[in-house]
């Protein structure tokens, strides 16, 4: 994926300013997909000269320079493009594992206190997809589609933390009995 075409999709929900964009990012789709503001901005202005979005002076800005960025027909058709195409899974690359696998072939390395940092650092993020969760989905009688995706793709997020908790608690136990 590329953070262009996660822009176009954020842009087609709120034409916004970068740096609007950068913070709605941030909640939002940067819980899957990270991008630093820089990065934001840098691929703004390249979209812009790909001819997929389009940056006007914001007119509540003032003296600075903030603009307001909305999708062009082309940046809708990239997108719809991009979309129909099939995605990759993607692939675990996660040195702690290598160093799981020297603990293996070397003897105890001492790694029961990081897989219990790291499984924290989970329990930490669950709580924060849970209270989203509370916030933002609370029991409709008809919700819309868009809100039944929104909370698909939380779901989703929720449900990675909680088998990366169920994995280091084994992981723990393993390591803890040798």
């Amino acid at each position: 994926m590329s953070l262009a075409h996660a822009l176009l999709t954020s842009l087609l929900e709120q034409p916004s300013s970068g740096y609007d964009l950068a913070r709605r990012f941030d909640k939002s789709i940067g819980h899957f997909w990270q991008a630093t503001h820089q990065q934001i901005y840098r691929e703004l202005g390249r979209m812009e000269k790909a001819g997929w979005i389009l940056s006007e002076p914001d007119p509540d800005a003032g003296r600075t320079r903030k603009r307001t960025y909305c999708v062009l027909p082309s940046g809708r058709q990239e997108l719809e493009r991009w979309a129909a195409e099939p995605a990759p899974l993607p692939e675990l690359r996660d040195e702690f594992m290598v160093r799981l696998r020297a603990d293996a072939t070397l003897g105890p390395l001492g790694l029961l206190p990081e897989l219990r940092r790291r499984r924290e650092l989970h329990c930490e993020k669950l709580r924060a997809y849970r209270a989203i969760e509370a916030r933002d989905f609370a029991p409709e009688t008809a919700p819309t589609r868009k809100r039944r995706i929104h909370h698909l793709i939380l779901k989703a997020g929720i449900q990675y933390e909680e088998n990366w908790i169920a994995w280091y608690d084994e992981a723990v136990q393993v390591l803890g009995e040798s």
